[in-house]
């Protein structure tokens, strides 16, 4: 398995990076988050990956982080997710907010990535619950988004503004924070 990447970044392109190790060019599919971490192009740089093995395929996700590997290893343990499925969630949400959505079972966050409806959603908390459980206990001590989507949804938002603007709201900051950034944002949509 090939875990780890350290080589020159030889390329940018739509669906992924190119990291040239030893005169060989390395496709890998990366989240916009893990492009926004990389250096200039022909600079040195280091990505964490996981190789998925298919039939007639061989394909690199690589992450700036390993914690955010793992991430992805872990719902692609899932059944019916897999590497595209785990890549759209992981773009959509940053990792403390997709695990948090996936702790405090918040369907609606989990089903505003592509290819993630409701039933998928809940198949996914079902099945990944129990996996990240333990280690996101400090997540949900200061809340979370599905307190958020609760009250806009009970000053009258409809989900699709709500879904809109939870992306943009830092989800470490106290939950009133939260609310009052997310109102911030919906305002501003609104006026637009």
């Amino acid at each position: 398995m090939i875990g780890r990447l350290r080589g020159l970044l030889a390329a940018i392109t739509r669906d992924g990076v190119v990291i040239e190790v030893g005169g060989v060019g390395y496709e890998v599919s990366v989240t916009p988050e893990t492009v926004a971490d990389l250096p200039p192009l022909g600079d040195e740089v280091v990505i964490h990956t996981h190789l998925v093995v298919r039939e007639d395929d061989l394909s690199l996700f690589g992450f700036s982080a390993s914690s955010d590997r793992d991430l992805f290893r872990i719902l692609i343990s899932a059944s019916g997710v897999g590497p595209r499925v785990a890549m759209a969630l992981m773009a959509t949400l940053r990792p403390d907010a997709l695990r948090r959505a996936i702790a405090t079972e918040d369907v609606d966050t989990l089903s505003t990535a592509p290819g993630v409806g409701k039933r998928s959603a809940q198949k996914i908390i079902l099945e990944l619950r129990p996996k990240l459980a333990d280690a996101e206990a400090d997540l949900l001590s200061d809340g979370g988004p599905a307190q958020v989507r609760q009250a806009l949804e009970q000053l009258g938002y409809r989900p699709d503004e709500i879904g809109e603007v939870m992306g943009d709201v830092d989800d470490s900051l106290p939950v009133a924070d939260q609310i009052k950034s997310a109102l911030k944002s919906l305002g501003q949509i609104r006026r637009a």
